[in-house]
C-alpha cells in the first residue's frame, strides 16, 4: 500500500498495537466486527467521526493540565489553554450559553458537581423518578446523589405516559426544594424547560436541565432549548451529540466561579486534554447544516420506527415518541425485559432493558425495553430501513425460536453491509 507521505497515526498505532499486544488487538478488532455486523438501537449510543476519534487517540493524553485556561498548576499548556478555548466558544456558540465548563469527565460527576456547587448536604432537590424515566444521578438511593441529598421525585401520568406539569408544581409547592431537575433518560417526549423553570423560580429553587440524550436535538433546533430558562444545564456529549464520552455544564454567568471550583479542584484534578480536544471537533460538527439534516432524519427513524412497531401489535409508553428513543412495554407479549433483550441480541439487534412507568417488577428484570435511532441513523439508514427494522424485531419477541432468530441475524447482517459505520 502506497502512500503519499507518512501513514496516518491511528494506522502507525493499530501496527504497533498488533505487535506489542496482540490480545487486546485482537479483541479490539472483534469488537469492531461485532459493532458493524450488529444493528445498534441503545438510545445513549453512537459512532464517533474518524475526526473525533483521532483527536482521542492523539499525543494529548501526554499532557496535565490542572486548572483553567490562563491558570495552570503546570507549565507547557500553552496549546492546551487555546484548545479548551475553542471548546468553550463552541459551546457557548451552539448552545447559547453564557459560561461552559468543558472539564467534567462524564454526566455522572458533573451533576454531582452542580449540585455540590450550588446546594449543602441533605437540601431538597425534585426530579423526576428512575421508574418514569429519570436517571441513576437523579437521586436515585444507590447513587451517591441520592445518598447526599434528600431527593423528592415526580413521575408521570399513568394513563398517558406524560409529565403532569400541575403536579409537578403542586409538588414543588409542597416540598419546597432547592432545586428542580428537568431531564431523562428514558422520556419519549418533549420536555419543556420553560415550564420547569418556571416552576422552580416561583419558590427561589434553581433549575437544572439534564439534557444528555437531547443535546443534538437541541443543538439543530429540533427540541426547545433550556436557555435562557434553566440556571445551569448539564449535558454528555456523546448520544445525539455524537462526540466522544465527556461532559459539559453551561450554566448563567453568576454561577460560574461556584461551579468551576467545584469541578476543579472540588471533583477532579487534570482534565482530559485528549476529551476536550474531541469534544471541541464535535462541536464543530454539530455547527454544519450536514449535523442538522442527520437530526432531523433520526427523528424521522424513530418516529417510523414507533408507528411500525404499534402496527406490528407492541405496546409503547405514552404511545409513541418525539425525540431520539422509544419504550416497548413488554408486558402484553409475556415477555421480560431481560429475556427480550437477549433474543435480540441472538439476532444482532442491540437494545437495553428498561423499566416502566409503574414498573410491577426489578430493575435488573424489568418490564421493558428502551430503543432509539441514533446509532442506525449514522450509518445512513432511513425510513424504509425503519420499517424492516420494526418487522425484525416484532418477528423475534413474537416467535422466540431459534430458526426466527436465525433468520433475522442473517437479515441484519446483510442490512449492515450496505450501511457501514465511519472507519
Amino acid at each position: 500500500m502506497q502512500f503519499p507521505s507518512a501513514p496516518p497515526i491511528f494506522i502507525i498505532l493499530a501496527m504497533n498495537l498488533s505487535k506489542t499486544d496482540p490480545q487486546i488487538y485482537t479483541l479490539i478488532q472483534k469488537e469492531e466486527k461485532r459493532q458493524k455486523d450488529c444493528l445498534n438501537l441503545i438510545p445513549s449510543e453512537n459512532y464517533t467521526s474518524l475526526v473525533v476519534r483521532e483527536a482521542l487517540g492523539s499525543v494529548l493524553t501526554n499532557k496535565y493540565s490542572e486548572g483553567y485556561p490562563g491558570r495552570r498548576y503546570y507549565a507547557g499548556n500553552k496549546y492546551i489553554d487555546q484548545i479548551e478555548q475553542l471548546a468553550i466558544s463552541r459551546a457557548k456558540e451552539l448552545f447559547g450559553a453564557e459560561h461552559v465548563n468543558v472539564q467534567p469527565y462524564s454526566g455522572s460527576p458533573a451533576n454531582l458537581a452542580i449540585y455540590f456547587a450550588l446546594l449543602k448536604p441533605g437540601d431538597k432537590i425534585l426530579s423526576m423518578s428512575l421508574q418514569a424515566g429519570g436517571h441513576l444521578t437523579h437521586g436515585a438511593p444507590v447513587n451517591l446523589s441520592g445518598q447526599l441529598f434528600q431527593f423528592i421525585f415526580y413521575g408521570v401520568e399513568p394513563a398517558t405516559g406524560l409529565i403532569d406539569y400541575d403536579e409537578v408544581e403542586r409538588l414543588a409547592q409542597k416540598e419546597k426544594p432547592k432545586m428542580i431537575v428537568c431531564g431523562a433518560t428514558s422520556y419519549p417526549r418533549v420536555l419543556n424547560f420553560q415550564r420547569f423553570a418556571q416552576i422552580a423560580h416561583h419558590i427561589g429553587a434553581y433549575c437544572l436541565a439534564d439534557i444528555s440524550h437531547v443535546a443534538g436535538l437541541v443543538a439543530a433546533g429540533l427540541h426547545p432549548s433550556p436557555f435562557p430558562f434553566a440556571d445551569v444545564v448539564m449535558t454528555t456529549t456523546h448520544k445525539t451529540l455524537r462526540g466522544p464520552r465527556g461532559a459539559i455544564i453551561m450554566s448563567k454567568k453568576s454561577l460560574s466561579d461556584k461551579i468551576d471550583k467545584m469541578v476543579f479542584p472540588g471533583l477532579q484534578g487534570g482534565p482530559h486534554d485528549y476529551q476536550t480536544a474531541a469534544i471541541a471537533v464535535a462541536l464543530k460538527e454539530a455547527q454544519t447544516p450536514e449535523f442538522r439534516i442527520y437530526v432531523g432524519q433520526l427523528v424521522k427513524n424513530c418516529r417510523v420506527l414507533a408507528e411500525e412497531l404499534k402496527k406490528e401489535g407492541l405496546t409503547l409508553v405514552s404511545n409513541g415518541t418525539d425525540n431520539h428513543l422509544l419504550l416497548i412495554d413488554l408486558r402484553n407479549l409475556k415477555i421480560t425485559g431481560n429475556e427480550a433483550q437477549d433474543l435480540l441480541e441472538r439476532a444482532n439487534i442491540i437494545v437495553n432493558k428498561n423499566v416502566i412507568p409503574g414498573e410491577p417488577r426489578k430493575p435488573w428484570d424489568p418490564s421493558g425495553l428502551r430503543l432509539g435511532t441514533p446509532a442506525i441513523t449514522t450509518r445512513g439508514m432511513k425510513e424504509r430501513e425503519m420499517v424492516q427494522i420494526a418487522q425484525m424485531i416484532a418477528r423475534v419477541l413474537r416467535q422466540k425460536d431459534e430458526k426466527t432468530i436465525q433468520k433475522v441475524k442473517k437479515a441484519i447482517k446483510t442490512l449492515t453491509q450496505n450501511f457501514p459505520f465511519p472507519k
